[in-house]
């Protein structure tokens, strides 16, 4: 993990993000008004259940899907107005942030070569053919791959290789932040701690932010300088990684963190399990979103939405009852 420089403008401030999809009924509010703020060299941790918008909110972020309303601010240009800039213009912006996708066979075209597959991005930002050739057989060497491996395709390598060509793809026109979406949550237990320590090493040496999107909060405690936990499209609860871990005060981060595995079978953890499901954002309960699910509810929460709640520096939790 890195520190982030405190005092200075933010790279990255999304504000107000909203992202809604239409429906027969109502609108799915899959992501209903988060705000974070991402320094250079810092690594946000988005984490939540399956459905809590999480995923939503990382790619949006790049206009995949675009959002239906709010700011995101990349060194004070915003990025939901992309399509209004020249073209020349989107290119350099674009490349400044990069995605590692979730699946790392899936994100790879099956009839391109890994040569091909990295070659196309240097073409679109406008490197040159000699310039291109070096880039690849350093970007492969880089994520710990063979140059000699680059006419191969997909299909040759395995689930962690794969997921480095990813990482290579991402890092091939000299982002300044990537966006990784459950990028280890596919892989064996072992591979995951080579790519992450893969990920930490490149942040270190090339100054990457990263927003970390994972479900896994045993690895987002080795990856994250600051955690935003998240349910039902909103954020609950944001602190740094010490202070979420140390000292979590939403009863939903108290409850996935229970769930993280002990790894001595001597100690028992006491394990919070919750009432219910998820509810579903067509039909999401009023007031405090969690409060179906909540131990703590009371009558102020099944009506009124809870205010963001600062109970340490950079510790902010929303929650009627703390």
């Amino acid at each position: 993990m890195t520190e982030a420089v405190t005092g200075s403008a933010p790279l990255l401030k999304v504000d107000d993000l909203k992202v809604h999809y239409n429906s027969t009924t109502v609108p799915v509010r899959a992501v209903d008004g988060v705000s974070f703020t991402l320094a250079k060299g810092e690594t946000l941790a988005l984490v939540g259940e399956s459905g809590c918008g999480k995923t939503t909110t990382g790619m949006s972020i790049v206009n995949l899907p675009p959002p239906t309303s709010g700011s995101v601010m990349l060194d004070g240009v915003d990025l939901t107005r992309l399509s209004n800039l020249p073209r020349a213009e989107k290119l350099a912006l674009r490349r400044r942030i990069q995605v590692v996708f979730q699946d790392p066979y899936s994100s790879l075209n099956p009839r391109k070569t890994l040569a091909q597959t990295l070659d196309k991005p240097l073409q679109i930002h406008g490197f040159d053919r000699a310039e291109r050739k070096d880039r690849i057989a350093y970007l492969l060497e880089k994520v710990g791959l063979n140059p000699k491996q680059a006419t191969r395709y997909p299909h040759e390598f395995s689930g962690g290789q794969r997921q480095r060509i990813g990482i290579a793809r991402a890092l091939s026109v000299n982002p300044e932040m990537i966006i990784c979406d459950e990028a280890v949550s596919a892989l064996d237990v072992s591979i995951q701690a080579q790519i992450i320590n893969l990920l930490l090493d490149l942040q270190a040496e090339w100054n990457l932010a990263y927003i970390f999107i994972s479900h896994d909060l045993a690895v987002v405690e080795h990856m994250a300088d600051r955690v935003a936990v998240m349910y039902l499209g909103k954020v609950v609860e944001q602190a740094p990684y010490s202070a979420l871990f140390g000292n979590p005060q939403h009863p939903y981060t108290l409850a996935l963190l229970s769930a993280i595995p002990i790894p001595d079978p001597r100690k028992k953890g006491s394990r919070i399990v919750l009432e219910g499901d998820v509810s579903s954002p067509l039909n999401a309960p009023k007031g405090c979103p969690f409060h179906t699910r909540c131990v703590r509810r009371t009558a102020i929460c099944e009506t009124i939405a809870p205010a963001q709640t600062t109970v340490s520096p950079g510790h902010t939790v929303s929650c009627h009852n703390l």
